[in-house]
């Protein structure tokens, strides 16, 4: 049972890390948006290549996509047998 919540501690300092990376990103990200509003040629370059690289790697982003979009309704069926075998439980105990 040790090894079990240990796992557990890992897990959640590994969801806190993530969280706070992506907090920083998204301010980071947010100050350096604002400077480059104020430079209408950086905008257009900085959309140049997000594009170039979206358009080079568009068969992975759709890959990667589909393949969460899977995961998405594999989850969502999981979950709702087991909602179907509590419900059929609790109609049992009646």
């Amino acid at each position: 049972m040790a090894h079990n919540h240990d796992s557990k501690s890992m897990s959640m300092g590994k969801q806190v890390m993530a969280g706070t990376l992506a907090t920083a990103t998204v301010n980071t990200g947010g100050k350096l948006m604002s400077k480059a509003a104020k430079h209408p040629v950086l905008v257009f370059g900085l959309g140049m290549v997000a594009g170039f690289f979206v358009y080079k790697y568009r068969k992975d982003i759709i890959a990667s996509a589909n393949k969460t979009l899977d995961a998405g309704k594999d989850f969502i069926l999981h979950q709702k047998e087991n909602l179907e075998d509590i419900v059929a439980e609790a109609k049992e105990d009646k």
